[in-house]
């Protein structure tokens, strides 16, 4: 075990754990942060996408080791229920959810590429959202939700 000092959602928080443990393992066992979900494992469906100083990372499989002393943002850090963040706002109007296990890996992975290219087109939108899966199929909607989102805080 090893203590080892995370910043989350702008909160310094340290976890005894091993330092491979997986990143995710530490946001929902240790820190109760249930925004990330567990997918794949294998860092193929994007469920537990997170940010880590602006980049969107899938946590479950990145060692926790790795990201010590970096700005980690979870879906949590985005705004709160009676104060959603304007891309959590445009989720729930356009419905994009249907089972919503994928939900938050679009948000994180969304918001972290929008926010690097908040003129992005179509395609490139689509492109950054390709590593994310939807069981569900609700794809049109969860564009039409980033699309908003762009539309609404692009600058």
């Amino acid at each position: 075990m090893s203590r080892i000092t995370l910043k989350v959602n702008g909160r310094s928080v340290t976890v005894d754990v091993e330092p491979d443990t997986p990143l995710l393992y530490v946001l929902r066992n240790d820190l109760g942060l249930n925004g990330p979900r567990f997918g794949c494992g294998l860092g193929q469906c994007g469920a537990c996408t997170v940010i880590v100083e602006g980049e969107a990372i899938r946590s479950c499989i990145t060692p926790v080791e790795f990201v010590e002393g970096f700005d980690i943002i979870t879906l949590e850090g985005l705004g709160t229920l009676e104060n959603p963040h304007p891309i959590q706002k445009a989720f729930i109007e356009n419905q994009a959810a249907q089972c919503g296990y994928c939900i938050n890996g679009f948000i994180m992975q969304a918001k972290a590429f929008l926010d690097q290219n908040p003129r992005a087109s179509d395609q490139e939108i689509i492109a950054a959202l390709e590593g994310n899966l939807c069981r569900c199929g609700t794809y049109l909607r969860i564009l039409q939700a980033v699309k908003q989102y762009q539309q609404e805080v692009r600058l």
